[in-house]
């Protein structure tokens, strides 16, 4: 894979406007969405009726709490900082708990808009009991969406060639990267999370991509695809494609419920790799995902691989508006087939 020259690190978040998400009961009564400080515990919201997510692309800076509103952006003013205020949690009246992500947008130190992003899918008519307020776990929480991660018993193809379970793994161990050849990993992450909302994995279906067994990963992992003819029309024969926007409810479908073991793989450099035969990145820091980090790693990271290429892959991205056609998976296999 040739290097692309780099381009600016953008994401796209989908979110409700604050004043869709309005207290229904309690002090606030009325009132939508606000930041931490004007927050009362045990107010109930609810979605307001025709609630609709809106996406906004926001620039990754170097504070992993602090962006901006990029160009392409269906909310916010293109400049405006977005500031990452605190994670909610809500419960339901069945006693299950969801957590959300509050967002400020601020323009001359005032905050112009709040931006509310579930980690879990909200219903519309049900009340949401807010019974936790934290500062501290929202830049962890807001990292792990990000964090690709594979699921416990999934293949990794080692430097031999043999098959590894990934809970098998250890720091150290040589992986076959598809640019690099052979490379050792440097931090394995662990955690296990509730299978909802941006947290239910993606399943892959035995033989959908020439996979050997189920493929079971984060939606927000990207796998990489050579096209011998772009039946896509990317416009390039090399592709990453994230795995969400191939979902079709058959052979790539969302499994929810129950709980996931998710693992993430480190290494000197964005990689790609092979699960299950699928060629697939690596976890890539930026400064998003660098909260996902111990603090001792994302330290000897800083010191001993400065050259991390966070970037080194941005640009082979297919863009979600290609891939909505109904059949984008079958393309995706007969251009990858010789």
């Amino acid at each position: 894979m040739t290097d692309p020259s780099p381009t600016r690190a953008i994401q796209t978040l989908p979110v409700y406007p604050g004043d869709a998400f309005v207290v229904t009961s309690g002090v606030c009564e009325g009132e939508g969405l606000s930041f931490a400080d004007e927050l009362v515990m045990d107010d109930i919201y609810g979605l307001e009726a025709g609630a609709a997510r809106v996406r906004i692309s926001v620039a990754l800076g170097a504070d992993p709490r602090l962006f901006a509103v990029a160009d392409g952006s269906e909310a916010g003013r293109v400049g405006n900082a977005l500031a990452l205020d605190c994670c909610l949690t809500l419960m339901a009246p069945d006693g299950a708990t969801y957590e959300a992500l509050v967002l400020v947008e601020v323009a001359d130190g005032h905050a112009e808009e709040i931006y509310l992003l579930p980690l879990a899918t909200l219903a519309p008519k049900t009340d949401y009991r807010l019974v936790g307020v934290d500062r501290q776990t929202a830049t962890a929480r807001f990292s792990e969406v990000a964090c690709v991660s594979f699921s416990r018993g999934t293949h990794i193809t080692m430097a031999s060639g043999a098959q590894a379970p990934i809970e098998n793994l250890k720091v150290g161990d040589k992986v076959l990267t598809r640019d690099s050849g052979p490379q050792e990993i440097r931090w394995i992450g662990q955690n296990t999370v509730r299978a909802v909302g941006a947290f239910a994995p993606v399943v892959i279906a035995k033989g959908t991509l020439h996979n050997e067994n189920d493929l079971v990963v984060s939606p927000d992992h990207r796998i990489f695809v050579y096209q011998r003819e772009d039946r896509l029309g990317a416009g390039r024969a090399e592709v990453l494609v994230k795995v969400r926007h191939l979902i079709n409810g058959t052979s790539v479908y969302q499994q929810g419920g129950g709980f996931v073991e998710y693992f993430q793989l480190l290494f000197d450099d964005h990689q790609i790799i092979y699960a299950e035969g699928i060629a697939a990145e690596s976890m890539l820091v930026d400064p998003r995902t660098r909260g996902a980090l111990p603090e001792e790693i994302s330290e000897r990271m800083n010191q001993t691989i400065p050259g991390h290429r966070h970037r080194h892959h941005l640009d082979y991205e297919v863009q979600e508006s290609l891939l909505s056609r109904t059949d984008a998976v079958d393309l995706l296999r007969r251009a990858s087939s010789s």
